[in-house]
């Protein structure tokens, strides 16, 4: 069977840059420790409100002075609805949803998750700027999207 010298060619480049992409999946897998979240907390949805932490959602004060911060999505709101840390705190953010998926969203800062039932998503933010950060749902979730939101106070 004759191959034409193009389709070769261009069946060496197809070879070549799907070589190229598997060695870099290689190196960033493996040389820079990339890997898929391996410890994922679960929760059952429909037992949340009797499941700690879940069953009182707030925040919590560390022994070293950072905080805990557990969230719970429910339509349409976020339960707390209002936190207060103080300047320079660092807030470990657990957050999870009784119905529908759900985006817990701090503009301006790192946080942004994606939020299921039964899945528990976490983040940390560090506060050092006092002022009012808004959370909202960045996931359209019902009629009523727009009017879930909530706050923390940096003071």
């Amino acid at each position: 069977m004759h191959v034409h010298r193009y389709e070769r060619l261009w069946i060496w480049i197809g070879t070549i840059t799907m070589m190229v992409f598997f060695a870099v999946l290689l190196v960033v897998s493996f040389g820079q420790g990339l890997a898929a979240p391996n410890h994922v907390q679960t929760i059952d949805p429909a037992k949340i409100s009797s499941t700690p932490p879940f069953d009182h959602p707030g925040l919590r004060k560390l022994s070293d002075g950072t905080y805990e911060a557990y969230y719970v999505g429910q339509v349409f709101s976020w339960n707390p609805q209002s936190i207060t840390v103080p300047v320079g705190s660092t807030v470990h953010f657990y957050v999870t949803a009784s119905d529908v998926v759900h985006g817990f969203l701090l503009p301006g800062t790192d946080v942004n998750l994606e939020v299921m039932p039964g899945w528990v998503s976490t983040a940390t933010q560090h506060f050092d700027t006092p002022g009012e950060y808004l959370i909202v749902c960045n996931q359209y979730c019902g009629a009523g999207h727009q009017n879930m939101f909530a706050k923390v106070e940096v003071k």
